[in-house]
């Protein structure tokens, strides 16, 4: 057996609260970041990823304060993410508390931080995101929350940040995003099966059999979602729990 599969409540964080919309729109509030974190953490979540999703320069002095009263509150490892751009964001984050750091729009415009970020503080620092979706023409990536999209294709990428240095891949897809129909298990796959780095699966979750199908089908090695936590839709000890009982290494 390898690794226990983790399962990953996502905070979004805009001026000091959590929010949750549906495809980046329709924001409404979640609750505390820290006492939501705290609650997690007491269910048995294994990690936690929080977003600074306005990421304005005063956005990150207060979501570092934030960043710094979740690490004195909760004994998991949290990632945290938004508005990196430069080594200087990174190390910011870190002497805060958080554990590891995750880049998205930053690695697509500047390749090189993915390297530079891996050989400062470790791949098990960097945490690339991509934000992909399935159009006509295959899987692209999208830059600025999903509103702008490159030319870079989903595997092509991944392999590349693999290869400088990343040590965990966060894959969204776009298509699946907020609508609760089950993660994008195929293109899970095949990430999986082309790449030695863990990946953890983001965007579909909706009722615990999607968890399910996200580790047997998609061979995915997380599982990160948001509304169906934070609106009680799921309770975290009975997700791991029929997750157990489906014959998957989960932590209990």
């Amino acid at each position: 057996m390898g690794l226990a599969k983790r399962i990953i409540p996502c905070l979004d964080v805009k001026d000091g609260e959590t929010v949750k919309g549906t495809n980046f729109v329709n924001l409404r509030s979640a609750g505390d970041p820290v006492a939501l974190g705290k609650a997690y953490s007491e269910q048995g979540a294994d990690e936690l990823v929080y977003l600074d999703i306005t990421a304005s320069f005063e956005g990150r002095k207060t979501f570092a304060d934030m960043v710094t009263r979740v690490a004195e509150t909760v004994n998991i490892p949290f990632t945290v993410g938004g508005g990196i751009n430069e080594l200087e964001d990174v190390e910011r984050l870190l002497y805060a508390g958080a554990d590891k750091v995750s880049i998205n729009s930053a690695a697509l415009r500047s390749p090189m931080l993915v390297n530079e970020i891996a050989r400062r503080f470790g791949s098990q620092v960097c945490v690339v995101a991509i934000d992909a979706r399935l159009d006509e023409d295959g899987w692209h990536c999208y830059l600025k929350g999903g509103r702008e999209r490159t030319e870079r294709e989903l595997f092509e990428w991944a392999r590349e940040v693999q290869e400088r240095g990343a040590g965990e891949i966060l894959f969204t897809s776009m298509n699946h995003d907020g609508v609760k129909q089950g993660y994008a298990n195929q293109a899970l796959h095949t990430l999986a099966d082309t790449l030695s780095i863990p990946i953890i699966a983001s965007g579909g979750a909706g009722c615990k059999e999607h968890f399910r199908d996200v580790f047997v089908l998609g061979h995915a090695d997380a599982a990160l979602a948001a509304s169906v936590f934070h609106f009680g839709e799921i309770a975290i000890p009975e997700l791991k729990q029929y997750l157990h009982n489906e014959g998957i290494d989960v932590r209990i």
